[in-house]
């Protein structure tokens, strides 16, 4: 019994994503094709560059006062310290942060009451996935603006960077220079190709990341890859007369040969996933399984009470079984 299944699959770089920015005019933007880098200019607003970091959370408040806590800052502190500047000690998981209250704006008018002082916030306790915007960390801030020549102000405004799972690569310009940056500026992807298969939730049970696929290219050419990602789940709309949306989950495998692919941007392609293997089991229809109340699984024989078993394997609509009371040829009432 193998969990191995041949997919239908698509090479090329990913799933597109759209990019905006945010107030002021476009006043740059990279020709299509281009790849960009971490630390390097995605566009310009206002002829500010917004330069391209790693990360899985954007900036979504300016970063202007020391102690602040969260995950935004982690997407800074990292990137920095890969750019190649010292961000120093940054304290332990768990630690308290008694933050500082937000600068103070503008003085009142003459002849108005004044404000009242700003209050601070209540103590912060890290988290695994954040950072503290650190003396160290502002000190890095600085030395980054001053070497990209950008005011060395230690404060980061949410225009200033653009946060992306990894390296882009720009497949569309939809904006010109002089453009609201507010609307759509640009289409990116993955900057390296993928092999994209889509998946029923239910097969997808014996795929795990990092396992290897063996890649049929166009002209029967095979080649190996690894999967890196199981994602979330997209709707597509099914074959059969209903018509209603199935849901499919998208597998990314990167390819272990780039070289393989260099001429080819874009092709089908057949994936085939080698799943586990069980020799020597029984093995039944998904259907048979009946779910107990009190938990677990039974059979129903078509004489005779129900049966307890074991599940393991599930493999193109089987299940591997196995129990005292179950053998080879026992006949069980499964559904059509």
């Amino acid at each position: 019994m193998s969990a191995a299944q041949t997919l239908p699959g698509t090479l090329g770089y990913g799933t597109p994503r759209t990019v905006k920015g945010i107030e002021g005019r476009v006043t740059w933007l990279p020709a299509p094709g281009t790849t960009v880098s971490r630390g390097q200019p995605l566009y310009r607003v206002d002829d500010r560059p917004a330069a391209l970091f790693y990360g899985g959370t954007p900036l979504f408040r300016r970063l202007d006062t020391p102690d602040l806590v969260g995950r935004d800052v982690r997407v800074v502190a990292d990137n920095l310290k890969a750019l190649g500047y010292p961000i120093g000690t940054q304290p332990r998981v768990g630690s308290t942060i008694t933050q500082h209250a937000p600068q103070a704006g503008s003085p009142p008018p003459s002849g108005t009451a004044p404000a009242p002082p700003p209050t601070s916030p209540p103590p912060v306790k890290v988290g695994p996935e954040d950072a503290v915007l650190t003396p160290a960390l502002i000190e890095a801030i600085k030395r980054w603006q001053g070497a990209t020549g950008r005011p060395r102000t230690g404060a980061l405004e949410i225009s200033d960077i653009v946060v992306q799972n990894d390296a882009v690569r720009v497949t569309a310009v939809k904006a010109q220079p002089g453009d609201l940056a507010t609307s759509e500026l640009m289409v990116v992807s993955a900057q390296a190709k993928v092999v994209t298969v889509q998946m029923e939730p239910s097969t997808t049970t014996s795929v795990k990341k990092d396992d290897k696929v063996r890649l049929t290219l166009p002209g029967e050419s095979t080649t190996s890859g690894t999967v890196s990602s199981i994602g979330t789940v997209v709707e597509k709309t099914s074959a059969q007369t209903t018509g209603h949306p199935q849901q499919k989950l998208a597998v990314a495998i990167a390819l272990d040969d780039p070289q393989a692919v260099a001429a080819i941007d874009s092709a089908p392609v057949r994936a085939e996933f080698t799943g586990q293997t069980r020799t020597g089991v029984l093995a039944v229809p998904v259907g048979a399984l009946l779910a107990l109340r009190e938990g677990g699984y039974a059979l129903q024989p078509k004489d005779g009470p129900l049966i307890p078993v074991e599940i393991g394997l599930f493999a193109k609509g089987m299940v591997e079984v196995s129990g005292p009371k179950v053998a080879e040829g026992l006949q069980v009432v499964t559904t059509s």
